[in-house]
């Protein structure tokens, strides 16, 4: 069983803040650190780190973060053999800023992701093809993000299309070729235009993605667990309950777990309702990868939380 991801990677500046900085002024901040993340990476590593046989297709640029960005996919077991290097270009870069509730805000800077085309897909047709799933987001230029569904529904590989960042420019034809849509809360909102502050207005803007030719849509809700649509079918998938420290990459979390699972078991419910623990594991360490359990670890977690 194999998983594809085909998307961003990025280079995490995370910077731990007490208070955020009124413009202009200048504040001493407790922590900093570096790390590996990007939606895409973050997706694939978190798979990786269950087990999965996990194929990266990204572009890093070609300063000093591009061999550690290769590296560290090998280094989790995900086949880097199509992560290209793009000359003159830098390798994308994500600051983070982490509050002490938890909560962060983040900038990207795209950079060699941009350079990401179908080219690349076609390169990596031989061994793309063969794949049970494709992830994807849109950290990657939607024309070929439009070109890796393209190809999924050629061969017959289920999709899981994660709208991240958001942006209206979307293609909702080609969000409805795929089987899975997983936004969070404000990516629905945007998607929609619609209010998302409770469960309620939640369901109600799903369900007008749903009325447009949606499959299935997972709304991932933070600590209140995810809620899995489709035009029969209303679930929501509790929350696991733990002392979060830092929320970066937890949604990635949580896709890279339902992808592994989904593709293990066949089961969604079951993909759901461990991805949710998963993601609740993540957000107890910093960091985004950093903070993924692998298979022994999130084994040990369940067992001690009864779940």
């Amino acid at each position: 069983m194999k998983i594809a991801v085909i998307g961003s990677n990025m280079v995490d500046l995370v910077t731990y803040v007490n208070d955020m900085p009124k413009w202009g002024e200048t504040l001493e901040a407790p922590s900093f650190s570096i790390g590996c993340g990007g939606k895409g990476a973050n997706q694939a590593i978190a798979a990786a780190k269950l087990g999965a046989d996990v194929m990266m297709i990204s572009k890093v640029g070609d300063d000093l973060f591009a061999d550690n960005t290769i590296a560290n996919f090998s280094n989790f077991g995900v086949n880097n053999k199509y992560v290209k290097k793009v000359t003159g270009c830098s390798s994308g870069v994500a600051p983070i800023f982490v509050d002490q509730s938890a909560q962060n805000q983040i900038l990207i800077i795209k950079g060699a992701n941009n350079f990401l085309v179908s080219t690349d897909i076609d390169e990596a047709e031989t061994d793309l093809k063969n794949c049970d799933v494709i992830v994807l987001q849109l950290e990657i230029p939607l024309n070929t993000v439009y070109y890796a569904i393209d190809f999924a529904n050629k061969y017959n590989i289920p999709v899981i299309l994660n709208p991240a960042p958001a942006t209206t420019d979307l293609n909702i034809e080609y969000a409805c070729r795929c089987d899975f849509f997983m936004p969070n809360e404000s990516e629905l909102a945007i998607l929609t235009n619609l209010p998302v502050s409770t469960l309620e207005e939640i369901e109600y803007a799903a369900n007008v993605l749903l009325q447009k030719g949606l499959k299935n849509i997972v709304v991932t809700l933070g600590s209140r667990g995810a809620l899995w649509m489709t035009k029969d079918t209303k679930i929501h998938i509790p929350p696991t309950k733990v002392d979060a420290i830092d929320s970066s990459g937890a949604g990635d979390a949580f896709i890279g777990c339902f992808s592994h699972y989904l593709v293990k078991s066949g089961d969604v419910l079951t993909a759901l309702k461990q991805a949710s623990i998963f993601a609740a594991y993540s957000v107890t360490g910093r960091g985004t990868q950093s903070s993924y359990p692998d298979i022994e670890q999130f084994e040990n977690f369940k067992t001690s939380h009864n779940l």
